[in-house]
């Protein structure tokens, strides 16, 4: 299924993997707009794009609520309307075991991390349900589904409850026509990288996932026809364990 005609908003558009899905979904001809609390690095992923219909951006905090209302009021007002919701956003910090975490850096990674999808899922579904159709896809992580010491206890915590709040909102939404998926990528070369306790060598970065792993994923669910619908979906370095 084509995909041209298709509108596409991007949270956590400005690097990673939200920035490989903007740049594919752009590359497949959908309108596509972007956000991310630094306008520089939007502005340079839009500057990739050299053909119609070109991609928009705006800066936002997704975990302001008030902002992230905004948000897809300008994204519904710029593109149309908005088909398809990627949900990219996300963040870790250093110290992240508990006996070292400051309780504020968990607030903030909760609030990022499942509050943000929480708030552009709220002010996105109206639309949908309006229409009987649309397609949200929630950037998670494996660690979502297993916990994972080198993740920490907020990114755990945050990770499995993106995985509820997909999973339930899939199924109260199905009868609309609104298809959620929640992908979990392993290790990918992101910024979040940086975030780590032990910096990753550049041997290491080379070995695991790139963002366009994981964007041709994105795109292949989003060319699914509307009866099919993937709730779940994993990806990971062919060396990285799963079990």
């Amino acid at each position: 299924m084509g995909l041209a005609d298709k509108t596409v908003l991007v949270a956590g558009g400005g690097s990673g993997i939200g920035a490989a899905c903007a740049l594919a979904f752009a590359a497949a001809g959908c309108p596509v707009a972007i956000a991310g609390r630094q306008e520089s690095k939007l502005k340079a992923v839009v500057a990739q794009v050299t053909s119609a219909p070109g991609m928009e951006y705006r800066a936002a905090d997704v975990s302001d609520r008030t902002q992230a209302f905004e948000l897809v009021e300008w994204a519904t007002e710029t593109l149309g309307r908005i088909d398809i919701l990627v949900n990219s956003a996300g963040i870790n910090i250093v110290n992240r075991q508990m006996s070292t975490i400051d309780p504020a850096d968990w607030d903030r990674v909760l609030q990022v991390n499942v509050t943000g999808v929480f708030n552009t899922m709220h002010a996105t579904l109206p639309q949908m349900r309006e229409r009987q159709d649309g397609l949200i896809i929630n950037i998670s992580s494996v660690a979502g589904l297993r916990s994972i010491l080198l993740g920490g206890v907020a990114y755990n915590a945050s990770k499995f409850a993106l995985t509820a709040l997909g999973t339930c909102v899939g199924l109260e939404e199905r009868d609309h026509g609104i298809r959620i998926t929640n992908v979990y990528p392993g290790e990918v070369e992101t910024p979040i990288l940086d975030q780590r306790p032990v910096p990753v060598s550049a041997e290491h970065r080379a070995r695991i996932l790139q963002p366009s792993d994981i964007s041709s994923m994105v795109i292949a669910i989003a060319q699914l026809p509307a009866r099919a619908h993937v709730p779940d979906i994993v990806i990971k370095p062919t060396t990285q364990e799963f079990c």
